[in-house]
């Protein structure tokens, strides 16, 4: 559960199409991509599950998210900063 303010951050696509005119204007032929990374293979590299729910300390799938979908649908707020979304007293869940 995202709230309308963090709904801009989050990311729009998983992985950038690669037919538009934007994104195949620099693609080389035959490239080695980790030997044309600038920096080399080992600097800033991705990882996509290294943040961590602050309740449940599960890994995070939500880009500059804080808790993970679980924690936060049964509190009734944000993912990403935590702003208090739904009211969740009239629901009957497991584990509250």
């Amino acid at each position: 559960m995202v709230c309308k303010k963090c709904e801009k951050k989050t990311s729009k696509l998983a992985a950038p199409d690669p037919f538009t005119a934007t994104s195949s204007s620099n693609r080389k032929i035959g490239e080695n991509k980790l030997l044309s990374r600038p920096g080399g293979a080992s600097s800033s590299k991705f990882k996509p599950y290294d943040r961590k729910c602050k309740d449940c300390k599960q890994t995070v799938t939500q880009n500059h998210a804080k808790y993970c979908h679980g924690c936060a649908y049964k509190k009734g707020i944000c993912s990403m900063c935590g702003k208090v979304i739904l009211d969740t007293t009239p629901y009957t869940m497991s584990s509250k």
